[in-house]
């Protein structure tokens, strides 16, 4: 009796095995002594990142790392340095050990390397020239001008929300996005918001360097200090 119940239980762990690797191959188990440390990009990724980020990399709380436009203009070193050590004074995480994260410099490392790898890589990502991830502070008297051009249709002439947006002056909203999350977002837009790009607010004319600095430094004066 007890040799069978051994081999039930024996089965059973096998065949759960099975169900989660798809294969008979034998799932490497923590070392002895020690907890086990996922190295692969899908776990780490579901694990830390697709509550705000989603599931699929498509966005959810936050914006879409899935985003071909949004990989062009943030490099390798700005991907691992926001993700080791997160953005101050916004809702974004450190996620390193060194800054007090749950992660390994390996483990950030193989989940920027997995994005570039899966999403940067979309159809005409390599044929635009989009304007800088960071740039030096812009011009709060063009800013007024740049936004009534290219933002005012969508988010009212002060700001505060019109029929194609919300407001983007709102004091909560700014006490949770930095300047660089601002301008991110002028830049590669929010595809799963429906906000377009920076191509995409006036037909046939997109928005300039200069235009998206002078956007961030116009809203960034309107948060409370």
């Amino acid at each position: 009796m007890i040799k069978y119940a051994a081999l039930i239980v024996a089965t059973a762990a096998a065949s759960l095995m099975y169900a989660v690797s798809g294969s008979s191959r034998t799932i490497a188990g923590p070392p002895k002594g020690g907890r086990y440390v996922p190295t692969e990009f899908d776990i780490l990724y579901g694990t830390n990142c697709a509550g705000c980020h989603g599931a699929d990399g498509k966005g959810g709380a936050a914006r879409g790392l899935a985003d071909p436009v949004f990989l062009r203009i943030a490099d390798e070193a700005t991907l691992r340095r926001v993700t080791a050590n997160g953005v101050p004074g916004t809702a974004m995480p450190a996620f390193a050990k060194s800054a007090g994260g749950a992660l390994t410099d390996a483990q950030v490392g193989t989940l920027v390397s997995g994005m570039r790898a899966k999403w940067a890589a979309g159809a005409g990502a390599s044929d635009v020239n989009p304007p800088p991830y960071s740039s030096s502070t812009g011009d709060l008297a063009r800013g007024a001008d740049a936004f009534a051009t290219f933002c005012s249709k969508c988010h009212g002439a002060d700001g505060r929300g019109g029929a194609g947006g919300s407001s983007i002056v709102d004091a909560s909203y700014l006490s949770l996005v930095s300047d660089q999350s601002l301008r991110t977002t002028m830049i590669a837009g929010r595809p799963d918001l429906g906000a377009p790009d920076w191509r995409g607010d006036v037909p046939g004319r997109a928005m300039s360097p200069d235009d998206v600095s002078d956007v961030v430094a116009w809203l960034a004066a309107k948060r409370e200090q």
